[in-house]
């Protein structure tokens, strides 16, 4: 069993993925901002790859990755970043990125490198279903990675079903189809989470796009099974003097 899977197994409600750019603000921040994710009381942590163009991504997560780009970050830094962290940090956690780098890197060796840090998941938000279930599956599935899709209001219910088969622990549902950082209609999105909540589907869900403090985050989990903050973090993190301490404030601020 994934620690994704323990993970959802010991929790059901309130779980708080957040989402952070590897290599932001620092080069070597990596490792040390995970860390106070963890000290801070995250239950999972997505760990995003810097790409030029992030088609996902609002401004600010944009800018996070440009930042880091110019750092020094490639994903053969962040594999030697990534070496040893288990000593440190033993939350679920997630590589967020596109496609263009890793297969620049090599699927295979990225999958490889992936499963021996050890990391628990990917999300790959440009990797199309077709090639997944003809190509790439099959090698995320060799290395033990859980596999993540979105699925958005209006992805179709078919769709949404054949998305939760492929996927493996959580399913990622996008608040609207717009890009993160935008604030959201909340009402719309809790009509949408009702939705997924009855279809009943065979992974939990976890909401993110618009999550950013303690009421849309506990808006979000009415119908969930927990969210995912990224932009809102970033921001957090732009002129924090202290990374630690701007961490613990901030999420201490969303679980009070």
């Amino acid at each position: 069993m994934s620690r994704i899977q323990e993970l959802f197994q010991q929790k059901k409600n309130n779980i708080l993925n957040v989402y952070c750019t590897a290599g932001y603000p620092q080069l070597e921040s990596t490792v040390p901002v995970m860390k106070a994710l963890q000290d801070s009381g995250v239950d999972m942590i997505e760990l995003g790859m810097p790409y030029s163009d992030p088609l996902a991504d609002g401004p600010v997560i944009q800018a996070s990755s440009t930042q880091a780009l110019a750092n020094g970050m490639t994903i053969a830094k962040l594999f030697e970043q990534l070496r040893g962290f288990r000593k440190e940090v033993y939350l679920p956690v997630i590589l967020m990125g596109y496609m263009n780098p890793v297969l620049q890197y090599g699927f295979e060796k990225f999958c490889q490198h992936a499963a021996d840090a050890p990391v628990d998941g990917l999300i790959l938000p440009d990797l199309p279903e077709y090639e997944f279930e003809t190509e790439y599956g099959a090698i995320i599935q060799r290395y033990g990675l859980n596999f993540i899709f979105l699925v958005t209001p209006e992805t179709s219910e078919e769709r949404i079903r054949k998305l939760d088969s492929l996927s493996t622990g959580f399913l990622y549902a996008v608040s609207s189809s717009s890009t993160t950082g935008k604030d959201k209609d909340m009402n719309a999105v809790n009509n949408f989470l009702q939705r997924l909540q009855n279809m009943q589907l065979k992974n939990p869900v976890l909401v993110g796009f618009g999550i950013k403090d303690k009421p849309t985050f506990q808006q979000a989990c009415a119908h969930a099974n927990g969210a995912i903050i990224g932009t809102a973090f970033i921001k957090a993190l732009e002129s924090a003097p202290d990374v630690a301490a701007a961490t613990k404030k901030f999420i201490t601020d969303i679980k009070s």
